[in-house]
């Protein structure tokens, strides 16, 4: 019950706080970009997995998803990757080697002094076919438009109106079942984000608000199916699927993004 409140629970973060989640923010980005040379055909996902945890573990951080309680087992590895059909929570395997036109988003969340970086980006195998390369710019921009609505005294719903009405307008569809969350030292707290919605209505966004926003954004149904481990989840129409994730705070004027890489511009 104390942990579930814990959980519920919306706390603002101070400005040391909030530097401790830009240092595990900037590390997580790092990781994402480490990794990005990497996806290419002929890799497996679990080869992505190791190499992300042996560079996590050489910078004395941690990795969040492994061992994370779901519910029927512990999440068994270190990051996800989700390919193609897969909305998110992808489990790394040997027996899953990439292909050319593969998409794969990978979602990684380092522990680095207790606080969580928690980020995710979909890359291209190879060469994608044209609505594989469409859906991962749209989610793309999806995610960026919900970052842009961000502003103290503003509302969750805005947020999700942003995303919604532009992925939808594109053609494709939200999915509902996942959302963003807050996250500082817990990794899943308040407040949920859904990434559809209505401007104006939700809760009020306030300076040291800090949560992801992380839109999955589908080809065909946005309905998605969880397999019997737990975690993996697939469109139900086995069409494609895109993730762009970055954790934010509310600021005074705004908002920053705290896993934003060096390298990345915002749209």
């Amino acid at each position: 019950m104390e942990q579930q409140q814990q959980q519920d629970r919306l706390i603002l973060l101070s400005k040391r706080e909030i530097e401790k989640m830009r240092q595990a923010g900037q590390l997580a980005a790092q990781l994402l970009d480490h990794l990005a040379p990497l996806v290419k055909p002929g890799v497996s996902t679990l080869e992505l997995d190791e190499e992300a945890e042996r560079w996590t573990q050489a910078r004395g951080a941690k990795s969040a998803p492994l061992g994370y309680e779901g519910p029927v087992m512990p999440f068994p590895k270190s990051i996800c990757t989700s390919v193609n059909e897969v909305v998110c929570h992808g489990i790394p395997s040997a027996d899953q080697v990439l292909q050319d036109g593969d998409i794969i988003n990978i979602d990684v969340t380092p522990i680095l002094d207790g606080y969580h970086g928690d980020t995710s980006r979909t890359f291209f195998v190879g060469e994608p076919s044209p609505l594989a390369r469409q859906l991962v710019n749209v989610t793309k921009e999806s995610m960026w438009r919900g970052i842009r609505a961000v502003q103290p005294g503003g509302r969750i719903g805005d947020i999700g109106a942003a995303i919604q009405e532009y992925a939808e307008a594109q053609g494709f569809s939200v999915v509902r079942d996942f959302v963003g969350h807050g996250v500082h030292r817990v990794f899943h707290t308040a407040p949920q984000v859904p990434h559809y919605g209505v401007r104006g209505k939700g809760k009020k966004l306030r300076p040291g608000m800090v949560f992801t926003i992380e839109p999955m954004i589908n080809v065909g149904t946005y309905e998605v199916e969880v397999l019997s481990d737990g975690w993996t989840a697939l469109t139900a129409d086995r069409q494609l699927s895109a993730q762009f994730e970055h954790t934010i705070v509310v600021t005074k004027e705004g908002v920053e993004v705290l896993t934003l890489a060096p390298a990345q511009v915002p749209a």
